[in-house]
């Protein structure tokens, strides 16, 4: 990717940029940013449109209550406000809320803003997308003329159902690289021959961070795409080609946000940062290290532990990675072939005696355990938690939400209690959607109380 010092011209076309609310039991930003949308508005401003952004959940908006609202690296909660549950899901025991900014902001800020010629709204989870189209209600409202097209997981998961209740003008699944100028042309009448290739990520413009109202930190996408094929995760739809960045221009980027926006938090969304790694990510944590920067690096994605060895550790460690996060997902070993092929016992305690040599401490690490899966007891959920406490990192659970096109998809919707196929509301993490017995505080407490404490209550 390469700076975008924003070539738009005076009498471009307008197009805004919407990151729509969160209408859900639980959110808070935790290294969540609509990179997929930002790219997308990189590229228009290469192409001389006039790029314009309202985040719908911004934290650090003039009229918050927080001024400055930080927590750890950049993350920090969303400003929220209770709203009536979903139907079908009044029976929850817990606070349903619109994570974000106050509709009446929002309002003033779309009322404030030049009129647009094209709005383009991103969207997350499935199950938020009573957010979006509440988003799109008042874009609507603001905008009664202005084509809405609305792209992201949910619109790629469930399109049909995005078209017919979203209220957005037109859906764009998949990635929107390879489309985006040709759809922003049919939408403006301004046309632009094409200025990068969507098939070379080193020739993307940095994303548009410089849109929002502070960037508290860097996502940073090295590689798109996954060889794995995991029965959970629909990352092999949402991204079939596998691309990767030079390490290099990786590098560049993470300089140039470091020294003209004082950036020192960078995000990994990789799907596979450590994928064959002397020829990847040795190369570019080494040139990370040679800057001499001071800076900070997360993984929130996963490491895939099988790739972690004595030198993509010391690197890791040398480059200044902060967090670490390792996608375990079970320490049912012998009966993980229904899952994914990823990590052995010997693997996983090998990799994290590796960080350990390395000179992360124990906080630093953390293994995710996928809770809530089709007909999975609470037996087996403690007993992950048991081992992972017993090698001396942190357990952390991951809430399991079944997703359309992946091999789980077709047992979720056996196992679930709720019409998972009718409505994604349904597959909502929060809210346990394969457990039979149904949602469950004590289950969740005494979860809770094993990770903090390291024995069972």
């Amino acid at each position: 990717m390469k700076p975008d010092p924003s070539g738009a011209v005076s009498d471009g076309a307008r197009i805004l940029l919407v990151n729509p609310w969160i209408h859900d039991f639980a959110a808070y930003d935790a290294w969540a940013q609509p990179l997929g949308l930002l790219t997308l508005g990189a590229i228009l401003r290469q192409h001389e449109y006039r790029v314009t952004y309202i985040d719908c959940l911004d934290r650090f908006h003039p009229k918050a209550p927080h001024s400055d609202p930080f927590r750890r690296h950049g993350r920090g909660p969303y400003h929220k406000m209770p709203l009536p549950k979903p139907t079908g899901l009044e029976d929850i025991p817990r606070t349903y809320s619109r994570y974000g900014i106050e509709p009446d902001w929002l309002r003033q800020d779309l009322h404030a803003a030049p009129k647009p010629d094209l709005i383009l709204v991103t969207s997350l989870m499935t199950y938020w997308y009573p957010g979006v189209i509440a988003t799109i209600g008042e874009l609507k409202r603001a905008f009664p003329d202005v084509p809405i097209v609305l792209g992201g997981i949910y619109a790629t998961l469930y399109p049909d159902h995005a078209a017919k209740l979203s209220g957005a003008d037109g859906i764009l699944t998949g990635p929107g690289e390879s489309r985006i100028l040709e759809l922003a042309a049919e939408h403006t009448g301004q046309a632009a021959p094409s200025r990068f290739d969507p098939e070379k990520l080193d020739t993307y413009p940095y994303p548009a961070f410089d849109l929002q109202t502070k960037i508290g930190y860097i996502p940073l996408q090295t590689s798109r795409g996954c060889p794995f094929k995991c029965a959970y995760c629909a990352s092999g739809f949402l991204n079939p080609r596998q691309l990767r960045r030079s390490p290099q221009a990786v590098v560049r980027e993470i300089v140039h946000w470091h020294r003209h926006w004082g950036v020192r938090d960078f995000v990994f969304y990789d799907d596979a940062l450590l994928m064959e790694a002397g020829q990847h990510a040795v190369p570019l944590l080494e040139g990370i290290a040679d800057t001499g920067l001071a800076l900070r690096f997360h993984t929130p994605n996963a490491l895939h532990i099988r790739n972690i060895t004595p030198e993509t550790a010391a690197s890791m460690f040398k480059a200044g990675f902060a967090t670490l996060r390792l996608g375990l997902e079970t320490t049912a070993f012998d009966q993980r072939d229904q899952l994914d092929w990823k990590v052995t016992e010997s693997e996983f305690k090998w990799a994290v005696d590796c960080l350990k040599r390395a000179g992360f401490s124990a906080d630093q690490i953390g293994a995710y355990l996928l809770v809530g899966l089709p007909d999975q007891d609470d037996a087996a959920i403690e007993a992950s938690i048991q081992t992972v406490l017993a090698s001396g990192i942190t357990p952390i659970p991951a809430y399991y939400s079944p997703m359309p096109h992946t091999p789980l998809w077709k047992t979720a919707l056996s196992a679930s209690r709720y019409d998972l196929a009718a409505d994604p509301i349904f597959t909502n993490n929060a809210i346990f959607p394969c457990r039979r017995e149904g949602f469950s505080w004590a289950m969740l407490t005494r979860m809770k109380n094993l990770v903090h404490s390291g024995k069972s209550s």
